[in-house]
């Protein structure tokens, strides 16, 4: 029997389209909240829903006819290591580094997927081998894993096609008054059960169709191998450019130096693999590829070194955080395969394909490994981050005001949130505890951020706010009312004019620039603007009638021709004789 007879399997296609249906389904009742359209917060429930769709990807990826026990083995433990790190991040909003749990824990499935089909397609022809290329060979690994991808694009393209499929129908169909499938398109567990059974009958009518997915990924490499000369040239000509224009300039033009480079190093990986392949005589035969593909080889390393040094320095100016940690992991793997790379084609030079594609097997395992160690609880970079903030925090070397308090809250983790608290009662400065308590009382990181502006602006309203006649004391709500003001700060200064004990004041802007005056006063003890004045339902109401009631009259007053132009005084604020904001009563 053939390996392709072997493979075949014409039930595949039709089991994991109503597979896929039931795993869609089942999802619709897990991930239900409130509401059809809202998901739910209960961790219990999305992991089981997590543990679900997971392995039902994975299996429905490296299931075969002959090795179904194998293939739902594997399944059920990629699904468990993704519905677990759901699990442990619990409910509410997920921090910094919780985001990053999942990717990875995603992340070592995805290796472990090609890995584990080309282990297992040899595990019955390497008896007695002890080596690793014995026992997971490169070529199947190498084949497994962009078949994978291909597999997986795909599908993806499948399934929008038959949703276009389906609204063309409805639409047809609406033609002549029948709605039945346009309402049920709107369904959302009728969408669900569709997208499902379109992925898994996808994917099993083209696992049937090898072939086919040979072709796709040959194009696929081909597509990419062309690119590799131009982002080699690109790269060496980045590299060689450094020593004149120095480093200085990376550092100064953007934040996302790091991210920039790593991606530039992801690239160079992938492009350089399309031109080796994974066996010799699938080598492109192209003598400027093969270069190109080496120069790649050779950039990869300096990339990776100035985005580990790009790290280290802010890391060493604002500390440690959760994100700033992630990126030493990411480019140290960057590294790591720069120095493989590199070390290869030193000692192979134009023969370097070969080892390299030794080393990729390697490295592949110990990503895997390494991602699979970073999605548990055991690396605790909020728990890192939040000590050294504080500590950077209680030595002076961060300011309260220059503090992200919004981070420490909302991004650090559980460690955070019980830092911020401690602060409230234990900081050592009134600065520090009142930034605390003003960030505890946030409900969101969004607010968040924006009360600890407001309060860091009201802390230094003197810098900024000129108080006419003379200045005095405010009120603290009527400090906290001028602080609210984002377009008053210490860049653009504006007057206020108050005396103490009265319930009104006129906030305006030093220029023209600023914006319209802001007519301030008193009420109930809190301070706001008097267009804007909270009121209740009933007021509200009546305020609604009567502009009703005035929109009559006036069209009666047009109707008659009753309509004349009189003079009105306003107040206004003048500054050094010359009129400043709009006009107020």
């Amino acid at each position: 029997m053939s390996d392709t007879e072997h493979r075949d399997w014409p039930l595949r296609a039709a089991l994991l389209a109503v597979a896929g249906a039931a795993v869609a389904l089942a999802l619709h009742v897990l991930l239900n909240g409130k509401t059809e359209w809202q998901v739910t917060e209960d961790s219990g429930r999305l992991a089981l829903a997590a543990f679900l769709a997971v392995g039902g990807v994975a299996y429905a990826f490296v299931v075969e006819r002959d090795r179904q026990r194998l293939s739902l083995s594997f399944a059920l433990v990629s699904a468990a290591i993704v519905a677990a790190v759901i699990y442990w991040n619990g409910t509410g909003s997920w921090d910094a580094t919780d985001g990053w749990r999942v990717a990875c824990a995603l992340l070592t499935v995805a290796i472990a997927a090609p890995l584990f089909q080309a282990w297992r397609d040899a595990s019955g022809h390497a008896a007695g081998q002890r080596s690793l290329s014995d026992r997971i060979p490169y070529i199947a690994a190498h084949n497994h894993a962009w078949t994978n991808v291909v597999l997986w694009c795909a599908a993806c393209v499948f399934v929008g096609i038959t949703w276009g499929l389906a609204e063309l129908l409805a639409a047809l169909f609406d033609l002549i008054g029948i709605h039945n499938l346009s309402l049920l398109l709107r369904k959302a567990w009728f969408g669900k059960m569709l997208t499902g059974a379109a992925f898994g009958g996808a994917v099993g009518l083209l696992r049937d169709r090898e072939r086919v997915l040979g072709t796709l990924q040959r194009v696929v490499t081909i597509v990419l191998s062309v690119l590799a000369p131009v982002l080699a040239a690109g790269l060496l000509a980045f590299l060689v450019a450094l020593p004149f224009t120095g480093l200085v300039p990376l550092w100064q033009a953007t934040k996302s130096t790091t991210p920039i480079l790593v991606s530039c190093v992801i690239g160079a990986l992938l492009l350089s693999n399309s031109v080796i392949a994974d066996r010799p005589e699938d080598e492109s035969p192209r003598r400027a590829l093969r270069w190109a593909a080496m120069g790649l080889g050779l950039a990869m390393l300096p990339l990776g070194v100035i985005a580990a040094v790009s790290t280290g320095l802010r890391i060493n100016q604002y500390g440690l955080t959760p994100d700033r940690l992630w990126a030493v992991v990411f480019t140290g793997i960057a590294c790591a395969y720069g120095l493989a790379y590199l070390v290869q084609l030193v000692r192979a030079r134009a023969g370097w394909s070969a080892p390299v594609r030794a080393a990729n097997l390697k490295l592949a395992v110990g990503l895997c490994g390494v991602a699979f160690v970073l999605s548990t609880p055991l690396v605790a970079f909020g728990a890192l981050s939040t000590r050294d903030q504080v500590a950077r925090l209680a030595s002076g070397r961060t300011a309260p005001d220059k503090f992200d308090w919004t981070a420490l809250r909302y991004d650090f983790g559980p460690s955070g949130k019980a830092a911020v608290e401690r602060l409230v009662k234990s900081g050592a400065t009134p600065a520090i505890r009142a930034a605390a308590a003003t960030a505890l009382k946030s409900e969101s990181r969004w607010s968040a951020r924006q009360d600890v502006d407001q309060q860091q602006r009201s802390d230094t309203l003197e810098k900024y706010l000129t108080i006419l006649p003379k200045p005095v004391p405010l009120p603290a709500g009527l400090r906290q009312r001028i602080a609210a003001f984002e377009s008053c700060n210490a860049e653009h200064r504006c007057v206020l004019l108050y005396v103490p004990g009265a319930h009104e004041a006129t906030l305006a802007g030093s220029a023209a620039d600023i914006g319209p005056t802001a007519q301030l006063e008193e009420g109930a003890g809190n301070w706001g603007e008097t267009r804007y004045q909270a009121q209740s339902a009933e007021v509200r109401k009546r305020e609604s009638d009567a502009r009703l009631a005035d929109a009559n009259l006036r069209a009666a007053a047009i109707a008659r021709g009753d309509v004349e132009v009189r003079e009105v005084k306003r107040r206004q604020i003048f500054i050094g004789g010359q009129p400043a904001g709009e006009p107020f009563e």
